[in-house]
């Protein structure tokens, strides 16, 4: 599994031409996953990810969804469509997972255990909903267009999952990279 943390928001601009740039993205070796949301281990520093509450410019504003997951499948999709921009984790999910073919919202509907690799378990996680897809992020997909000029063709390929989940950390822990997501 890979970790990253989103330092500030992906979009900029106001609608309708805001744009999307991953560059906030901070690939990080450890992170704490709490019901609060995510913060990632740079060096020897917590960063707070935008969609934690405690974040000043909190994307989570209710406390809902702090946590994200994507999955490796879904990335091949997308940069088959797409191109070689949309490297792993580019969307900007918390967790990206490895994974063999594609993964449903039905698929985790029960909920996500992260595991070490020896077994123990580190967090539980409920899943709330699939990502919806975004202009912003559909247009950098394209090679940044804004997002009016994004077709809805193009919407309707990154619906039911592709950009990944909404999740709703049921404990907290401390995650690594290479430890295991896997379904209830």
């Amino acid at each position: 599994m890979l970790l990253q943390v989103q330092r500030a928001s992906l979009k900029t601009g106001v609608k309708p031409d805001r744009t999307y740039d991953p560059a906030p993205l901070l690939p990080v070796p450890r992170a704490a996953v709490t019901p609060a949301g995510v913060l990632g281990l740079d060096r020897d520093r917590w960063v707070v990810d935008v969609h934690h509450r405690a974040h000043p410019e909190t994307k989570n504003e209710d406390g809902v969804h702090g946590v994200s997951v994507g999955f490796t499948a879904h990335y091949r999709e997308m940069s088959g469509r797409f191109g070689p921009r949309l490297a792993l984790g580019a969307a900007g999910e918390n967790l990206i997972a490895e994974s063999a073919g594609m993964v449903t919202l039905a698929d985790i509907a029960s909920g996500l255990v992260i595991t070490a690799p020896d077994g123990a378990v580190r967090v539980r996680l409920s899943v709330l909903k699939a990502a919806e897809p975004c202009r912003p992020f559909t247009g950098w997909a394209l090679g940044g267009a804004v997002e009016a000029a994004v077709m809805k063709e193009q919407l309707q390929f990154l619906f039911d999952g592709m950009r990944g989940f909404y999740l709703q950390a049921e404990t907290s822990g401390v995650v690594d990279v290479g430890d295991l997501l896997q379904a209830v």
